[in-house]
């Protein structure tokens, strides 16, 4: 069966989703369970495939050099894709350039074993290291029409009404949609699995409660995403706009700098309530956030008036377990 796989800083998750959501529209396709996607995730997920399988679909997940080396050499792909670079997992990988280089060991394979590279028009890195790979690329007719509540988009010619928040989540769609052309699918199919695909498990979940809008995305956080995510905080209609962060982890010496960075990024935007938690978040200097050490001290002392019309992003690394604030939320 033809394997893909893909990697990425940000939106691997999002973008496997919305790729099974796609191919499920035309075939028998099976993937990645959650994020089981490092030496362990990868082969459980190569295990869950059987005669039944016409596509598999592999998450690869890194947070030093070599490691999508290994990964790939096990998955073996035909096809893949990197949803971009960003600042993730500095600690590991110990530069930006590193982490580039270790993303593009997908793309060493393809080449080494002629196989086919997914890459992204606007990408003009992506577009260098992988000259030399037979490649297909994402659609440059496509347009972003508009990104609040939700995203639409127009694609070859069509509207595509989706459940995704965030401009951010553009060029994920974009790389699903260049996944069911690679595979012949009508445009219409491929607009069937976009628009059907809603987002779980605290990735860019919107939960309404009265006049309160929630943009969940607590399960994972790196300087990259949080930045794009607070953008699109800002973009957002409601009169009131709140923000509460919780540490990146992983970071190592960048962890002080990358953490000024997002605070500073907060005042600029002007969020009109940002609140830090976390270790690293408690110590930066931001005269109009609230710091707190640790959750539970945010829990005991947060109080917000429910009649305001707001919305509020809720981001941190996993091992914050930011979403458990919505039980003081709802």
């Amino acid at each position: 069966m033809p394997i893909i796989s893909l990697t990425g800083s940000n939106g691997k998750t999002t973008t496997k989703e919305l790729t099974l959501s796609v191919l499920s529209q035309q075939f028998n396709v099976k993937g990645t369970a959650g994020n089981l996607n490092n030496h362990i995730g990868v082969p459980l997920t190569l295990l869950s495939f059987d005669s039944s399988t016409e596509i598999g679909i592999v998450e690869m997940g890194a947070n030093h050099l070599k490691e999508i080396k290994l990964l790939s050499s096990i998955a073996l792909p035909d096809y893949g894709l990197i949803t971009n670079y960003g600042k993730a997992h500095l600690e590991g990988f110990g530069s930006e350039e590193n982490i580039i280089k270790g993303k593009s060991e997908l793309f060493d394979h393809l080449r080494i074993h002629n196989k086919t590279a997914i890459v992204g028009h606007w990408d003009k890195e992506q577009l260098k290291r992988s000259y030399g790979i037979e490649r297909f690329l994402t659609s440059s007719d496509s347009k972003l029409i508009k990104a609040e509540p939700y995203i639409s988009l127009e694609f070859e010619d069509l509207q595509c009404d989706t459940q995704l928040v965030g401009e951010y989540n553009y060029h994920n769609i974009l790389l699903a949609a260049a996944v069911g052309q690679v595979f012949n699918m009508s445009t219409a199919k491929i607009i069937k699995g976009i628009s059907q695909y809603s987002p779980t498990n605290n990735r860019s979940q919107v939960i309404q409660t009265g006049h309160l809008k929630i943009i969940l995305d607590a399960y994972n956080a790196n300087p990259s995403s949080m930045v794009v995510a607070l953008k699109n905080l800002s973009k957002q209609s409601e009169n009131q706009k709140i923000a509460i962060l919780g540490d990146m982890f992983e970071l190592g010496k960048y962890t002080t700098k990358e953490h000024q960075n997002i605070a500073e990024l907060t005042q600029q935007l002007q969020i009109d309530q940002t609140y830090l938690i976390g270790q690293a978040f408690s110590k930066v200097k931001c005269e109009q956030a609230q710091l707190f050490e640790n959750l539970e001290s945010f829990i005991k002392q947060f109080k917000m008036d429910k009649t305001q019309e707001s919305v509020m992003l809720i981001k941190g690394s996993r091992g914050m377990a930011l979403e458990r604030i919505l039980e003081i939320i709802k």
